[in-house]
């Protein structure tokens, strides 16, 4: 007679293992054309910046940071200069940001189907 609690949960635990591996690869897709996306979009006016953007896998998932600069919320929200003036930001973290989250809820979607 077969235990019908223990194939359950043999096959939920299969189906769990399916599911992990599936958000990981599409994270891993995703977060990959994001950093394209994040280099090709970011000002060139020192080159160095666009070019430190990398990809970094956590436990959680992966982060996308710049590995040089550490005022990049200054560069996309602008910020005030010593005159009293003021530098306009220059979008291009959000864009990619947006882009990314809903490329990612589409793999998801595309994949438990």
């Amino acid at each position: 007679m077969i235990d019908i609690s223990l194939e359950l949960a043999n096959r939920l635990a299969a189906y769990t293992e399916e599911v992990k591996e599936g958000l990981e690869q599409s994270a891993d897709e995703v977060t990959k054309e994001a950093l394209e996306k994040l280099k090709a979009t970011s000002p060139k006016h020192k080159k160095k910046y666009a070019k430190s953007w990398v990809r970094k896998k956590t436990p959680e998932g992966y982060v996308l940071h710049n590995k040089r600069y550490y005022l990049t919320h200054l560069l996309e929200n602008g910020h005030a200069k010593r005159d009293g003036g003021r530098v306009a930001g220059i979008k291009h973290i959000g864009p990619v940001e947006e882009q990314t989250i809903q490329a990612f809820e589409e793999k998801v979607r595309e994949y438990l189907e």
